[in-house]
């Protein structure tokens, strides 16, 4: 094979525009003895290709094929929703009665001590969340302050 058709071949394998038989021309010549002094560096690594194509595996993959019992899993999922319906049946049964219970009481009390600690706590409460609404209406008025100043009107 000419020399010079070798070089341009190589060339065009290492930019990656062969097509397989110009591999296979590579191949040939570097498994050849007649190898040009200055391309005897490329020879291990076709020769190599050579090798690594003969070579076989000899090891066995073991193929694990696990049926999953579906109705088994079906099975426990309807257990889980059942016993979520129940305890949702049971704690809401439970809560009517209590609601019930404390309907029937009006919010009525027999010692008049009781029912002004009772009124004190409710209105203390609601002291609470009317103070916590003040201070955010402050902010609110510090936001518009702040605004205006950016965004003159």
């Amino acid at each position: 094979m000419e020399l010079n058709k070798i070089e341009e071949i190589l060339e065009k394998y290492f930019q990656g525009e062969t097509s397989i038989a110009e591999e296979n021309q590579l191949k040939e010549y570097f498994s050849s003895s007649n190898v040009a002094q200055h391309l005897e560096q490329y020879k291990p690594m076709f020769g190599y290709f050579s090798q690594a194509k003969e070579q076989k595996s000899t090891y066995e993959i073991p193929l694990q094929t696990k049926k999953r019992n579906v109705a088994w899993l079906s099975i426990a999922a309807s257990a889980v929703v059942l016993l979520g319906i129940g305890t949702y049946f049971f704690v809401s049964e439970k809560n009517d009665t209590t609601a019930v219970a404390s309907q029937t009481e009006l919010g009525t009390y027999d010692d008049p001590e009781e029912a002004l600690k009772a009124t004190q706590k409710a209105l203390a409460l609601l002291s609470n969340n009317v103070n916590v609404g003040i201070e955010s209406v402050q902010y609110i008025k510090e936001y518009e302050q702040s605004k205006n100043k950016i965004f003159k009107q």
